[in-house]
């Protein structure tokens, strides 16, 4: 397996919407098994593919604690089919908007279906911390950013300086 490098605000690939998966093979597979250990890497319980550079309609998760048996998915073409009426707020954050958090209100419950790395179709309800962590993801795949759902002064004091960290990257 391959640990790949992640993809940092600003990167404008970031924004870009992600392409459906057509093709379930050992390709796949072995680009799944690197996203995960790119997670594990990072540390972090989920990634998009579109953090690693790649804009497929892939993600994976692993919510388990670190006294847990892990837990790893592969969800592959996400789609919310609906969502519950109550919210929740978790404080997020991104592997690709290191060390910055902030309160995000999202649905609680939500209702997705999607297929796994063999191309088997599923139908999934998840609650709580998997909801909020699998609309985060999602949103990657869509070219949307955690930070979107806060206040736009927050937002751009974010995008500022980590337009300025890259600039300083790139000059150094």
């Amino acid at each position: 397996m391959t640990i790949k490098p992640l993809v940092f605000l600003p990167d404008p690939i970031l924004r870009q919407p992600s392409l459906k998966v057509e093709r379930f093979d050992a390709e796949l597979r072995r680009f799944a098994d690197d996203m995960l250990e790119t997670m594990y890497d990072a540390p972090g319980i989920g990634l998009a593919a579109i953090q690693v550079g790649e804009p497929r309609r892939l993600l994976v998760l692993d919510l388990a604690g670190k006294d847990e048996v892990p837990n790893p998915q592969v969800i592959v073409n996400p789609e919310i089919l609906s969502t519950g009426d109550t919210v929740s707020v978790y404080e997020e954050g991104c592997l690709s908007i290191p060390d910055y958090y902030a309160e995000v209100e999202r649905p609680a419950e939500v209702v997705f279906r999607h297929l796994d790395v063999d191309g088997k179709e599923h139908e999934t309800r998840a609650s709580g911390l998997f909801a909020t962590c699998l609309q985060h993801e999602i949103d990657h795949l869509n070219g949307v950013l955690f930070i979107d759902h806060i206040s736009k002064l927050k937002r751009d004091m974010v995008v500022r300086k980590f337009t300025k960290l890259a600039r300083s990257r790139v000059t150094a």
